[in-house]
């Protein structure tokens, strides 16, 4: 079974839309595209990406971030990025487009329906399925519960309006973190795997039972068997 991972890089006020250049995507009158660069320059931050991208892995791009890496990767070859612009041009690209869009990009897949989609791929052996950048296709993502590890590299900026990692429809879900670090210049990267439900409690009172728990105490009396 394949493992879904969001990677994104965001500012403290969750803000996601464009950290690699001003003209990325300057939807919704966003001014502040490029972002990462004057902070991307980063021991840890390089350290954090190197792990993400170190092992095997597939591409999940939503049609707006396939557009703008597969007008730059195919063409990286040769350069400051070359190992990552080999990869990348190497691995199988699924691209959730419900309006088409031009694969020109060797190695790439339409996704006509991502969540489905999605939940199939992980049903199959294979490498993890690495998301970058793609909000729309994130948040369908989350919404279906189909998300296993989120690493977030946060910088230390405030954005205000723009496109953020999570959405209002997110499926409840508990996270437990299992690695982090901080730099100097205060970016913060940390991994976050799936963990279970949410559960509640009051303030200085136990822990409230989760409703997997609270099924399988039903179930017990029902079987006479007690708690």
């Amino acid at each position: 079974m394949r493992k879904v991972i969001v990677g994104a890089m965001v500012s403290m006020d969750g803000v996601m839309q464009a950290p690699g250049g001003p003209e990325e995507d300057p939807t919704g009158g966003f001014k502040f595209g490029g972002w990462v660069a004057p902070l991307g320059d980063d021991p840890v931050f390089g350290e954090a990406l190197g792990k993400l991208f170190g092992g095997p892995f597939d591409l999940l791009l939503g049609r707006r971030t396939y557009e703008i890496f597969a007008a730059y990767w195919p063409y990286a070859e040769g350069g400051p990025s070359d190992d990552i612009a080999k990869t990348f041009n190497r691995i199988t690209k699924y691209v959730a487009t419900r309006k088409g869009v031009d694969l020109t990009w060797k190695g790439s897949v339409a996704m006509r329906d991502a969540a489905k989609d999605v939940a199939k791929l992980k049903q199959e052996d294979g490498p993890v399925l690495l998301t970058q950048g793609s909000t729309e296709l994130v948040h369908a993502l989350l919404a279906a519960g189909l998300v296993d590890e989120i690493h977030t590299f946060t910088f230390p900026l405030l954005l205000g309006k723009g496109k953020r990692l999570f959405g209002d429809d997110s499926q409840p879900r508990a996270f437990k973190l299992t690695h982090s670090s901080v730099s100097s210049n205060g970016l913060i990267a940390a991994t976050y795997v799936r963990d279970g439900e949410v559960k509640t409690a009051t303030v200085g009172g136990e822990v409230e039972p989760s409703a997997t728990e609270l099924a399988r105490r039903e179930k017990l009396k029902r079987e006479g068997q007690g708690v």
